[in-house]
């Protein structure tokens, strides 16, 4: 089964946010009484997990990043997303088509880092060949946050 995923590209910064997901709370009626709780460390591991399997994919570049320019190149294509390592990698490879900008071929490489809690994304085109430096970062508050 094909999903379809949306992705922003602004700035050579890619930021991708998993699903949202809900929480209730339940009131008893009752008094809490105070007890102060010590805070887990977020592990992070899954953060990307919602990236396993086959997708259809619609990208959006902007170009000419940091002009001020607000022109937009979309593309469509296909991602398949491999756990590697028991989730504390992951391989992703995508083709992309676009009129402007023509066909692409990518690979995303994620490595998870436990000591610090955070992802190494790397990027690898098909016609340059390279693996790029990483972005290195985590998701907070529902909020990725990636620099390179």
């Amino acid at each position: 089964m094909k999903h379809t995923r949306t992705y922003l590209l602004a700035c050579g910064l890619a930021v991708i946010l998993p699903p949202l997901q809900g929480f209730a709370q339940q009131n008893s009626g009752a008094p809490t009484p105070s007890v102060k709780q010590v805070p887990t460390e977020r592990d992070g591991q899954h953060d990307f997990d919602f990236e396993f399997g086959s997708w259809n994919i619609h990208l959006k570049r902007r170009l000419n990043p940091l002009t001020g320019s607000n022109t937009w190149v979309e593309f469509d294509g296909t991602s398949v997303t491999l756990k590697v390592w028991d989730g504390r990698a992951q391989l992703e490879q995508f083709e992309t088509d676009s009129p402007v900008a023509g066909h692409i071929e990518g690979l995303t490489l994620r490595l998870y880092d436990p000591q610090a809690h955070q992802w190494r994304l790397y990027w690898a085109n098909s016609k340059v060949g390279i693996l790029d430096p990483p972005q290195i970062g985590e998701f907070k508050n529902g909020r990725g946050e990636f620099y390179a």
